[in-house]
């Protein structure tokens, strides 16, 4: 995405909130402030704080045969505007499982400020790339080791 481009495509906007969804706090807090390191905290109002509530979990039999209710779920959601002098005010959003308000209120943060054009290139450098980096790195490791306690069924065929 160019610098000079108004706003970002939903698809990269999506893949940026799922880096932004998958992260923990702790990393997520640690990268946004090493991020915005000398610019200050940019100021923001609420639209709707974080808050928590349940949601309805649904899989399908054989992954593509009749919808189910699996259960229900835990999800911390925070929707918040920009207050930009210069006339962007950008509504940065977040929404990820568990009871985090905190990391919801970073990621909805991380969400508006990837949309303004000045700042999109940076952040997306220092903040979504390497987490996206760690998170890759993170399911690999899960991979292998789930790869590793695999075992391989064969059936002999006993002579006539």
């Amino acid at each position: 995405m160019s610098a000079s481009s108004a706003s970002p495509s939903s698809a990269t906007r999506r893949a940026w909130m799922a880096v932004l969804a998958h992260t923990p706090r702790a990393e997520l807090e640690a990268a946004l402030s090493h991020a915005l390191e000398g610019a200050g905290q940019p100021e923001f109002d609420w639209l709707r704080p974080p808050e928590t509530g349940l949601a309805m979990v649904r899989g399908r039999i054989g992954g593509s045969g009749d919808a189910f209710n699996v259960g229900e779920a835990t999800v911390t959601r925070a929707t918040l505007r920009l207050r930009s002098p210069a006339g962007q005010a950008p509504v940065g959003v977040a929404c990820h499982l568990g009871r985090d308000r905190r990391r919801a209120e970073l990621a909805a943060l991380a969400d508006a400020l990837l949309q303004l054009p000045d700042r999109h290139v940076h952040l997306h450098d220092q903040l979504i790339e390497p987490l996206a980096a760690q998170l890759a790195a993170r399911r690999e490791a899960r991979r292998h080791e789930a790869a590793s306690t695999r075992v391989e069924f064969f059936t002999m065929v006993r002579g006539d």
